[in-house]
């Protein structure tokens, strides 16, 4: 609101390439869960109903003044939007880590948010009331944001957006059914670096070979995803031949918005279409 307050326009004047240069009024901003860490970032997604397009926009103009952070406003979330919320944070963090823009101010914030977020999820998930665990989450959150505020979100972001507009999927929901497909096809790229957030998350240990981290990590995803419930796409009720009929549209909806291109491994529309048709199942 105080961007369009002070650009005039509608929102799809705001999308990126275009920045967001400022605000018409300061905007104090207090997350109620410990996930997309916007009250830390630039950036923010925008629903254009009239195109089933989640648009990504991006700019100082957006950058809250000031954040208030405080884990007890997440005590009563429930438990599927503590988990979905919760897997966004960790996409987060990961996706800054292997991005093309990482650096080593955002490695830091990326690999900290990990730590936080890896040994408290399954614990934030089944043990709502439990303040040490979603202390630890709305932490790694807001470090995660920071991540990726300073490095950019990847595939599996870009890739998730279309599926959110089109089929009305939860945000972070969408992430974790790509999460392990996305990271398994873009692992030859960065072998070393999603070796060390395997590391991390404390699912490999230190001098464990980064081929054999690699393979935790997935099986790491893969289990998180198990015991939080996430289901496939199919599984959440979306209709084969309707997804198949926008494939395209997502690819090309993902190619726009930049996020693949931060990817370690950048796709083309056709491989973004075979892992959109993987992650159906």
């Amino acid at each position: 609101m105080t961007a369009l307050a002070a650009s005039g326009g509608v929102m799809r004047d705001l999308k990126v390439p275009n920045i967001v240069g400022r605000g018409a009024v300061p905007v104090i901003a207090i997350p109620t869960t410990a996930g997309t860490g916007s009250e830390v970032t630039r950036v923010t997604v925008i629903t254009d109903a009239a195109t089933d397009e989640k648009m990504l926009c991006m700019g100082p103009g957006l950058m809250p003044a000031a954040a208030i952070v405080d884990f007890e406003l997440t005590i009563s979330l429930p438990p599927r939007a503590t988990a979905d919320t919760g897997i966004d944070a960790l996409t987060h963090a990961i996706e800054a880590y292997v991005s093309r823009k990482a650096n080593a101010f955002s490695d830091q914030q990326a690999l900290g948010a990990m730590r936080l977020i890896a040994p408290n999820l399954r614990t934030a998930y089944h043990e709502p009331d439990n303040r040490a665990a979603r202390e630890a989450m709305m932490a790694g959150a807001t470090l995660a944001g920071m991540a990726f505020s300073n490095a950019s979100v990847a595939l599996v972001h870009g890739m998730s957006r279309p599926i959110g507009a089109f089929f009305h999927v939860p945000h972070g929901l969408s992430n974790a059914m790509l999460l392990p497909a996305v990271t398994r096809w873009s692992i030859p790229a960065a072998r070393e670096r999603y070796a060390e957030c395997a590391r991390t998350m404390g699912v490999a240990a230190a001098g464990l070979d980064d081929a054999s981290a690699c393979s935790r990590l997935i099986h790491e995803l893969e289990a998180l995803n198990g015991e939080l419930s996430v289901p496939t796409l199919r599984e959440f009720g979306v209709e084969q031949a309707r997804y198949e009929s926008v494939i395209g549209t997502m690819a090309e909806q993902a190619e726009s918005s930049g996020s693949p291109g931060n990817n370690p491994r950048i796709p083309t529309r056709d491989e973004m279409a075979a892992l959109y048709r993987e992650v159906w199942i």
